[in-house]
């Protein structure tokens, strides 16, 4: 049974592997049929918690396809993007251009971050996997914000409905370990690391969505 279930984890992560790089094209499509149209709602909830002011700049950690840096663009922030795929890094790319703005992306680990100290007024990363939570990062991410800046993760969105489909697809979650560390302690996890945080559960449309409100400690 145990060589079972390492056997499965070991398909679930090069199914997430495949999904964040060599099948990224899909990643937009798979991510609405599975949250039933909420995803970009899960993704936009981190924006209701950034309060750096208009002309600060933001990091987003694992920029995806490039949805939140169209929100960000849009609404005036001056936004980096940073991501491992390149996969991820040339269709965000395209959807920028198309968009009419200028692409800001770096490529790398959020382990090693490129970027001088004190950099940003805030980091923000959506639906990232488990680096988010790695002491590395969490140090590299206090070292490049300013004083009180602002780190804010949405690691997760629960639908809310109970028919079928929302109840298979919760089901789907947790069996490709989606619904993990329900008992984590957020709090004291971040505050050894150095920020103030607070876990959010933000109604939207159909569902909710997760949010860790962390802030850097002077």
């Amino acid at each position: 049974m145990a060589q079972l279930a390492k056997l499965w984890w070991r398909l679930v992560r090069f199914g997430f592997h495949l999904l964040y790089n060599e099948l990224a094209f899909t990643y937009d499509w798979v991510s609405y049929i599975v949250s039933l149209g909420e995803w970009r709602s899960w993704v936009r909830a981190s924006l209701k918690y950034l309060t750096a002011p208009s002309d600060g700049l933001i990091l987003e950690l694992a920029h995806g396809t490039g949805n939140l840096q169209l929100d960000l663009n849009a609404v005036g922030y001056h936004t980096i993007g940073y991501d491992l795929s390149p996969n991820m890094g040339s269709i965000a790319q395209r959807k920028l251009i198309r968009a009419g703005f200028t692409p800001r992306l770096v490529r790398g680990r959020a382990q090693q971050l490129p970027f001088q100290n004190a950099t940003f007024n805030a980091v923000i990363s959506t639906f990232p996997t488990e680096f988010i939570l790695a002491p590395e990062t969490l140090r590299e991410v206090h070292r490049v914000l300013r004083s009180a800046g602002q780190f804010i993760i949405v690691p997760n969105g629960v639908l809310t409905g109970r028919g079928a489909t929302q109840m298979g697809l919760e089901w789907l979650y947790r069996i490709t370990g989606q619904r993990e560390g329900s008992g984590f302690d957020i709090v004291g996890y971040f505050a050894i690391h150095g920020f103030d945080a607070q876990f959010i559960n933000e109604p939207c449309t159909h569902s909710i969505a997760q949010v860790i409100l962390a802030r850097k400690q002077d």
